[in-house]
């Protein structure tokens, strides 16, 4: 895959690109779950009135490569990170650390105090990179599967 990637603020009508990154991402990436708990977290590919409801309350930084959307990652008003995926093929590009700054400008643009995250097994140390500390680890329950993930924060100085 292309490794220059333009990074812009995603539309609504990039949503449906975005579900396939995410589907992609989790069913045929590299993963420390299961086959059953991918199928479990992600059973078919998102769409519809509420994944774009979902999508529409959060900023979303997308990265295009020429032929593809090879990443994205979300941001709700209260500084939680929702989405962070990359495609399989654009992973260990340097692209989660392109997508998380664009990120964390706009966090301390609008003065957050905090970013947080639940993040997967795979994405902890993505997220760590970044400076953030595990707040708690956690297992939860998806369709009879157990995750485990942990939330995460990045606490910013704010300038008096």
């Amino acid at each position: 895959m292309d490794t220059s990637y333009q990074l812009q603020w995603a539309t609504k009508t990039d949503y449906d690109d975005l579900a396939d990154v995410m589907f992609e991402a989790v069913r045929s990436g590299p993963s420390k779950y299961t086959d059953r708990q991918r199928e479990r977290w992600v059973p078919h590919r998102r769409s519809g009135e509420e994944w774009d409801a979902r999508l529409d309350r959060q900023m979303i930084v997308l990265a295009r490569s020429v032929t593809v959307i090879a990443g994205f990652m979300s941001l709700e008003p209260n500084g939680y990170i929702d989405f962070a995926y990359i495609r399989p093929s654009a992973q260990g590009t340097g692209l989660f650390r392109q997508l998380y700054t664009w990120i964390e400008q706009r966090s301390l643009e609008r003065g957050d105090g905090k970013l947080w995250v639940h993040a997967s097994l795979m994405a902890q140390p993505a997220f760590a990179a970044m400076g953030f500390s595990i707040v708690e680890h956690q297992t939860v329950e998806i369709d009879g599967e157990s995750f485990d993930r942990a939330e995460m924060q990045k606490v910013f100085a704010i300038p008096k």
